[in-house]
């Protein structure tokens, strides 16, 4: 059985998961909340020794594809820059960098995204973040791959190149 312990010492990874597959900070902590929930009620699921940051990062990806495809999740919202204090040179360059990261986050496809979230932001290894979203470690490494050459165009503003066509 999950301690209350364990889980909440992941409150502030699923926290910044979830902020940034909504880009909402209120449907973010709404999503937060109806995983701890879920993982609560079915605590006694989780196999003991196993990974606690794989089993509740695989459930809120349940609760959030569940969410988007009963079309109940909230859309998804910019940051508002403009109501964060007053940045400073230094804190105007960094929010521009954090606007465009996010932009560029956002024009990702969905499987691509979530992918460079686990691994990139939240560090997971390719075999826990295969569990979480259930598909093969190599469809995470040819995800992950795309998303990585994507949001590399996106940010140095490279336009995109022809799709290829096939010729007869």
């Amino acid at each position: 059985m999950l301690t209350d312990a364990a889980i909440r010492e992941q409150i502030p990874s699923l926290r910044r998961y979830a902020r940034a597959l909504t880009g909402n900070r209120d449907a973010a902590d709404d999503l937060v909340q109806d995983t701890l929930e879920r993982a609560l009620a079915r605590s006694a699921l989780f196999r003991p020794g196993g990974n606690a940051r794989a089993w509740l990062f695989a459930i809120m990806h349940n609760v959030f594809v569940n969410q988007v495809r009963s079309a109940t999740s909230r859309r998804t919202v910019a940051l508002d820059l403009e109501s964060m204090e007053a940045p400073g040179q230094d804190r105007a360059h960094e929010a521009l960098s954090v606007r465009d990261i996010e932009r560029a986050l956002a024009a990702l496809p969905a499987e691509q995204r979530e992918v460079v979230l686990l691994v990139g932001l939240e560090a997971l290894s390719y075999a826990d973040t295969a569990r979480v979203i259930g598909v093969p470690i190599g469809t995470v490494m040819s995800r992950l791959s795309r998303g990585r050459e994507r949001l590399r165009t996106l940010l140095d503003g490279a336009p995109e190149a022809a799709p290829l066509k096939v010729i007869k």
